[in-house]
């Protein structure tokens, strides 16, 4: 299975994808995720995005995909991969489309998870992250047991610089001038299935398996 998360900010499409990957094995490939690991341990492409990411600005495309390029030829996705992330505007997506071709690749399905701001909102100025080992929390839907500890290693959670009402704003702006077209991109391909962001994990999880099952996607449970 290759999917595309699409959405804004605080749709959930990581928590998903994290539910999803337990279940079924398949590969989340979150440029967020690579973004914020590279700006950690300082390396050229890190330095080079902090700025960008610090003021919820989208890294340049030959960043990203130098990124994501890489990481879809290694050996651990050769099973499938959901793209969290990435592509962001319609350069990427063309580009993608061109890297998956050369690799005789294809995607099954592009996943739009529709949320609406408030939702959004809610969700990234109370999301909490471990420093150690980077596990996600959430003050109202998903605490950690201890107040300011992560649950799996104990390490001190922080508010990312990024999760405040401002920047989230700005981010979701610049998602709506230069994600949202892709939207068409991939309907127009026959790939595009619409989700809402907005429901809860396991409602939507239910969904997911739904769609997954009537697409006749070949799935197999871990």
């Amino acid at each position: 299975m290759k999917l595309v998360l699409l959405g804004p900010p605080g749709a959930g499409k990581g928590t998903q994808a994290e539910v999803l990957t337990k279940k079924y094995g398949i590969k989340h490939v979150s440029t967020g995720d690579m973004l914020r690991e590279a700006v950690k341990n300082g390396t050229e492409a890190g330095l080079q995005a902090k700025s960008f990411m610090d003021k919820g600005e989208l890294v340049p495309d030959a960043i990203v995909t130098k990124i994501v390029v890489d990481r879809l030829s290694q050996k651990d996705i050769s099973n499938g991969f959901m793209l969290d992330g990435f592509p962001r505007n319609m350069n990427q997506g063309i580009e993608l489309d061109k890297q998956l071709e050369k690799s005789g690749m294809k995607l099954d399905m592009v996943l739009y998870f529709n949320t609406k701001e408030s939702t959004v909102v809610e969700r990234l100025t109370g999301r909490r992250v471990c420093k150690n080992c980077g596990m996600n929390y959430h003050i109202k839907n998903r605490p950690s047991k201890t107040t300011g500890k992560c649950d799996v290693c104990g390490g001190e959670l922080f508010q990312r610089p990024d999760d405040n009402v401002e920047t989230i704003k700005n981010r979701l702006k610049v998602y709506t001038e230069q994600t949202a077209p892709l939207l068409d991109f991939y309907k127009k391909k026959g790939l595009l299935r619409e989700v809402q962001g907005d429901l809860d994990v396991n409602a939507l999880f239910n969904i997911l398996e739904a769609l997954f099952g009537d697409e006749k996607i070949a799935l197999k449970s871990k």
